[in-house]
């Protein structure tokens, strides 16, 4: 029996392998899903990506390949139709740091968000809802960052704001997405959710939900530890 030409290693709950997920949707690739425990990494995960040893991990013809942004350019390259990035060269490269700005400055802060607490916390969101105005206003309102396709930028944003922002706000008691003061970016997360390659392959909520409170819990107590340590050493 023959290896298939496309697997990816994830986990249902990872928002950069939903990344994955949604580039190979958009571009009608057949691949074979590997769910991934990311408490007992197995060999398979540890031979592809010995480095991170993390999700996702593409696999094409036996060669893999490692990181979200990574594997969304190389399927854009290797597959031509729905292009992600746009072909003009000067655009693309704009592409790419939009893109990083959200990775930095919005995805990175709300990863924050979630596993901190009182000060450091308010501080986090504030950043975010910072991040939220300047995409707000990057996106002119225009259907998609892409223009009136899914995009690079779309679908790194997505990960976040489609997947896991309403579960962060509940995990974390925070609230950091006001319809009402960011109305272009909830009419591009209505949109972008309409899109059948996108609403399909959404990870089940209870699945986010579960990662999102364990990492808060197990952050926060590890937190709490080294505050205790640290008043016991004087």
């Amino acid at each position: 029996m023959s290896m298939p030409e496309v697997r990816l290693l994830g986990a249902k709950h990872s928002p950069y392998v939903q990344r994955a997920k949604w580039a190979l949707k958009l571009k009608g690739v057949e691949y074979e899903y590997q769910e991934q425990d990311l408490l007992k990494k197995g060999p398979v995960l540890v031979q592809c990506n010995p480095i991170h040893k993390k999700v996702p991990v593409l696999i094409h013809n036996g060669k893999p390949i490692a990181e979200s942004f990574i594997i969304v350019e190389y399927l854009d390259e290797t597959w031509k139709n729905h292009p992600l990035l746009p072909r003009d060269s000067y655009q693309r490269a704009m592409t790419r740091f939009l893109a990083k700005f959200v990775e930095e400055k919005f995805t990175e802060v709300m990863q924050q968000v979630v596993i901190v607490d009182g000060e450091n916390q308010e501080k986090e969101v504030n950043n975010a809802k910072e991040a939220l105005e300047i995409l707000e206003g990057e996106l002119k309102g225009n259907k998609f960052f892409g223009g009136e396709n899914v995009g690079f930028v779309d679908i790194v944003l997505g990960s976040i704001i489609s997947v896991c922002l309403d579960v962060i706000e509940e995990v974390g008691g925070v609230k950091v997405f006001d319809s009402q003061k960011f109305p272009y970016l909830a009419k591009w997360n209505e949109n972008f959710l309409e899109i059948p390659a996108i609403k399909e392959t959404l990870p089940e909520r209870g699945h986010v939900l579960r990662y999102f409170s364990r990492a808060r819990r197990f952050n926060l107590a590890m937190a709490a530890k080294k505050r205790r340590v640290k008043l016991l050493d004087g």
